[in-house]
């Protein structure tokens, strides 16, 4: 790993650490890669949307996976300084098993001047059965741009 890397990872821990959503719903930054980055999100009380199942609220996933999209675009090589959402389907697929940690992996697979675009997936611990997938838009601007 460069010196590049941990930077840039610190970077964004940071960022991540600024935002009152992240801190609220316990977000933490796993890894990174050129145009790609990995979330996780524990499994808490405070976040279930359904008391009877204790399964976590899809508004926690999807807020998980876009802020999981955003990071991509900043870590990838064109990335821009700055970035915000501009379109993102999610497509739920299961509920997530209660107890259990949601990760999302992002991936920003081409930028334009102006539009960033991203696929991701989130899943517990049973990767092979994604609880959601999505793919969005986001705006490019700054550095990079």
């Amino acid at each position: 790993m460069t010196d590049d890397y941990e930077t840039r990872k610190d970077r964004v821990a940071r960022f991540m650490q600024a935002l009152p959503h992240c801190r609220a719903l316990n977000m933490t930054l796993v890894d990174i890669g050129p145009g790609e980055a990995v979330m996780s999100m524990p499994w808490d009380e405070k976040l279930v949307g359904d008391p009877a199942t204790g399964v976590i609220h899809g508004g926690a996933v999807s807020s998980l996976m876009d802020s999981c999209g955003g990071t991509a675009v900043m870590v990838h090589p064109d990335g821009p300084g700055g970035t915000a959402t501009l379109d993102l389907r999610i497509d739920y697929m299961r509920p997530a098993t209660p107890g259990q940690t949601i990760t999302a992996r992002a991936t920003c697979y081409h930028i334009t001047r102006t539009v960033a675009f991203v696929r991701a997936v989130a899943t517990d611990d049973d990767t092979e059965r994604p609880v959601a997938t999505a793919s969005g838009a986001f705006t490019v601007t700054g550095a990079g741009a």
